[in-house]
């Protein structure tokens, strides 16, 4: 199943999503919903977020190419730091290139997207807590990464953290293409089986950092070939199973 929320005769809705049609729903996709029959098709509609989170935990370090491609030694346990809400935008707004940075960054990802609040999960009950997967794009300040000891401004602008465009819930998270593309040339290529800690163990390790909400988002990490955007490059993050998630990049 595809779950999306949308807007469409100028209020927010929730729907299911089926080839190109949205079927709106009445209720939340993370409890109880019923179908009302209303059906829209998706060019008519605008994809907004398709969650919306209290808090992103973002990991790094966390294909096996990627860190052997940086030469750094496998961290024994996931690396986490946050991101802010604020950064959220939907498939198809623009990132905004902060005056503040000389270089920015795109990250593909696949992100999870938590189903009920939990804490202290076992891995094995863990992917009962999810209600499914979508895209994400960790932008970057890469400058600004590299010159503070802690990565918060370099990952916190606003606009820094497009999602989308949907929740799906029938993927296999642990073997997944996750791939970015800008302006239409493949940059990122890589799949979540080269992962070296399982989904099951990123949402039973962060969960007993702290509670996880339903609507929150893990950003998984990021496969190489990392690199940046300039103002008028468009990005797509593609995620086998899923689809695609593109942003233009833009001067404030």
């Amino acid at each position: 199943m595809k779950y999306a929320r949308f807007l469409a005769d100028g209020k927010e809705k929730l729907g299911t999503v089926e080839g190109d049609i949205i079927k709106e729903i009445e209720g939340d996709f993370f409890t109880e919903y019923r179908v009302t029959g209303k059906e829209y098709k998706e060019n008519d509609v605008k994809i907004l977020p398709p969650c919306i989170p209290q808090k992103i935990v973002a990991v790094g370090l966390i294909y096996k190419d990627h860190i052997e491609e940086l030469g750094f030694p496998f961290p024994e346990e996931p690396i986490i730091f946050f991101k802010p809400t604020t950064g959220i935008i939907g498939h198809g707004e623009d990132i905004i290139y902060p005056p503040m940075s000389k270089r920015v960054d795109y990250e593909a990802e696949l992100a999870i997207v938590i189903k009920d609040r939990i804490k202290d999960i076992d891995e094995k009950e863990a992917l009962k807590h999810v209600i499914g997967y979508t895209c994400f794009n960790d932008v970057t300040a890469r400058d600004l990464q590299k010159k503070d000891i802690q990565w918060t401004r370099a990952k916190a602008f606003d606009t820094f953290s497009p999602i989308g465009p949907w929740i799906v819930d029938d993927i296999n998270p642990n073997n997944v293409l996750v791939e970015s593309y800008l302006n239409g040339e493949r940059r990122q290529s890589s799949n979540t089986k080269n992962f070296i800690f399982s989904i099951e163990k990123l949402v039973s390790f962060i969960s007993k950092v702290m509670t996880l909400l339903p609507g929150d988002v893990i950003a998984t990490g990021t496969p190489y070939g990392v690199g940046p955007m300039d103002p008028g490059d468009e990005i797509e993050i593609r995620i086998e199973g899923i689809g695609s998630l593109t942003n233009r990049v833009k001067k404030t």
